[in-house]
């Protein structure tokens, strides 16, 4: 499904160049579970950010699906965001003045879905996470882990191929954190491919692989 091929991503500071990742090469294949691991300034943010679709690598191959992303089009890239790739963050991200069922429907607004379809897949997604009863509530009204399940169903309900989950349980405490990865994993084993980007050993270790960057470099 994912193919990196000596990827370079380089920042211009000042007038230095700083190289946040260093001849990345790695293959993610279809239904995989892998976590990225590695302490802050080793460029697990970049290597999120060019899978996503977010920035581009400066130098190398991102290869998605079979297709060349890393030089497409602007518009290529956001209708695959929009289509094939889920984002859960760890600030979940929700917009305050939205229902729960209001946030999770919002893709399909940007997407063009029509009303009736929109609000049958958020129902849909939100019963997947456990959350029928709680689509009439704003952010504020919800727990921690609620709002992190609600933000798991809007990263799905376009059906996507790739979830890529950025510390999805840094705000959470222990046994929401088992929850939200109990969620995640089970839309895995259903054929969703989850990248998680995570400080946490014990949340790695669930992972079917674990990457390590250090200074840019897979170590």
């Amino acid at each position: 499904m994912i193919e990196l091929a000596g990827v370079w991503r380089t920042f211009a500071v000042g007038d230095a160049r700083v190289q946040a990742l260093r001849d990345v090469s790695l293959g993610i294949t279809a239904g995989e579970h892998v976590a990225l691991i590695g302490p802050s300034g080793s460029g697990k943010s970049t290597m999120l950010h060019i899978l996503g679709c977010l920035d581009r690598p400066t130098q190398g191959r991102y290869v998605f699906e079979g297709a060349e992303i890393g030089a497409a089009s602007d518009e290529a890239r956001s209708l695959l965001r929009r289509h094939r790739i889920g984002f859960v963050f760890q600030f979940f991200h929700l917009l305050a003045r939205l229902t729960a069922q209001g946030n999770v429907e919002l893709p399909m607004l940007f997407a063009g879905v029509g009303l009736a379809e929109r609000r049958e897949r958020a129902e849909e997604a939100l019963a997947s996470v456990g959350l029928s009863h709680r689509g009439t509530h704003r952010p504020d009204q919800l727990s921690g882990g609620e709002r992190q399940r609600v933000a798991i169903a809007r990263a799905v309900v376009m059906r996507p191929a790739l979830v890529l989950a950025d510390e999805p349980t840094g705000n959470l405490d222990r046994h929401s954190a088992q929850e939200v990865m109990e969620l995640l994993e089970s839309m895995n084993r259903q054929g969703l491919t989850l990248v998680v980007v995570t400080h946490d050993q014990a949340i790695a270790a669930r992972a079917g692989r674990v990457l390590r960057l250090a200074d840019g470099e897979l170590a």
